[in-house]
């Protein structure tokens, strides 16, 4: 049977998160497509992240006139139009030419706040030209000459927020990384082979080589700029033996609002409380780094409770529906952070897909407070949560 070319118009038939997920799963070939949907080891996390939600129902008032809605919230300084951040992701180039660009117009159109990676394919430069509100997220690297010229250049082209991720120093166990690859930056034969099974990406990825990591890129020896050497280069800076004197040097260097990424305890809340962070985000990394380690949303009652109105408190992973950001958003958050949902739409078809993604999360958020008969998010706290 002939095989079926992809055509990027296909994305305006997906009704939901999961069907644009099935559409990026056609169109990359499995390796760039594992590094969006994978998880650690036996990817326990991953499908906790998701359980989670099934655990929390929902409890809704009627005979409310909920004719008229807002889904904005005030988020650091200022409203957003809906309660969510495209999270940092690396390597979206991978994805769609300029993965990072089509991420942040569609997060700008959206008027929500778009995160880059330390790890983007995309200019730091490039990115701002998207508008809108741009948060940096920072890996710490050893070269600290390197963090430098990140943060001055981040500073200089507009972004308000840094987001330090700290839960990522150790390499966790991908085992679809050792799958699809030899050693790093270099693919198995089985895995080449299966990418020449996805021309439509070939010609708008790899007509000019493999995306590089732009904004780190020329601090890498001339040498060491192919692609499984740079990978190897990249791998060997981040820096491994991280801790609080660095959330307080950084906390120093960058003036704009500073928040901390990879919290769970209330401990570690309170650290980064007493360093001055302007918020937090509660994460597992979307069970990418340790195997069957809490869901986020289990501990954000508690850590609200505690910290809700002296920073900020944000919450990630494993958020599909609109109803998960409701029931996040009812535990005490002030806003959730999205990263496969998002990549998935970028991934399907670049800036309209990730836009597409974007609507049908809000379309559901609008539904779901319309249901519960609620008219803002002012009106959503865990009353509308069934605790039988």
């Amino acid at each position: 049977m002939k095989r079926r070319l992809y055509s990027g118009s296909d994305y305006r038939r997906a009704q939901t998160i999961e069907e644009l997920e099935g559409m990026a799963r056609r169109r990359l070939p499995h390796f760039a497509f594992q590094y969006i949907f994978g998880g650690a080891e036996d990817e326990v996390s991953v499908a906790w992240n998701r359980k989670i939600f099934q655990t929390l129902r929902l409890l809704p008032n009627t005979l409310v006139d909920t004719s008229k809605r807002s889904l904005s919230v005030p988020l650091l300084g200022a409203d957003i139009s809906m309660p969510l951040i495209v999270a940092p992701t690396g390597f979206n180039g991978l994805s769609w030419p300029g993965g990072d660009v089509a991420l942040a117009k569609a997060a700008a159109a959206a008027g929500i706040p778009f995160s880059l990676s330390t790890f983007s394919t995309s200019l730091i430069e490039d990115v701002a030209k998207a508008g809108g509100r741009l948060w940096f997220q920072l890996y710490i690297l050893r070269n600290r000459e390197i963090v430098k010229n990140l943060l001055e250049r981040a500073a200089a082209s507009g972004f308000e927020a840094l987001v330090v991720t700290t839960d990522a120093n150790v390499a966790s166990g991908r085992e679809w990384d050792k799958r699809s690859y030899r050693s790093p930056g270099k693919l198995t034969p089985r895995a080449w082979l299966e990418t020449l099974l996805h021309p439509h990406w070939i010609s708008q990825i790899l007509q000019n080589g493999m995306p590089q990591i732009a904004n780190v890129v020329n601090f890498i020896p001339p040498e060491q700029r192919s692609t499984a050497r740079r990978t190897v280069f990249i791998q060997s800076q981040v820096q491994r033996d991280i801790h609080w004197d660095d959330i307080r040097q950084l906390r120093d260097q960058w003036k704009g609002k500073l928040l901390v990424k990879g919290i769970l305890t209330p401990e570690d809340a309170q650290r980064a409380l007493e360093l001055g962070v302007d918020g937090i985000v509660l994460t597992n990394h979307g069970g990418r780094q340790l195997e069957t380690c809490v869901s986020p949303m289990e501990v954000l009652p508690g850590i609200v409770r505690e910290f809700g109105g002296k920073m900020t408190v944000i919450v990630d992973s494993g958020f599909r529906r609109g109803t998960d950001v409701v029931k996040g958003m009812a535990l005490g958050a002030d806003a959730v952070m999205i990263g496969r949902a998002s990549l998935f739409g970028v991934a399907a078809a670049g800036e309209p897909g990730a836009s597409h993604a974007l609507g049908i999360l809000r379309n559901e958020i609008d539904r779901c407070l319309g249901m519960l008969g609620r008219r803002s998010f002012a009106e959503v706290d865990d009353k509308i949560l069934f605790r039988g």
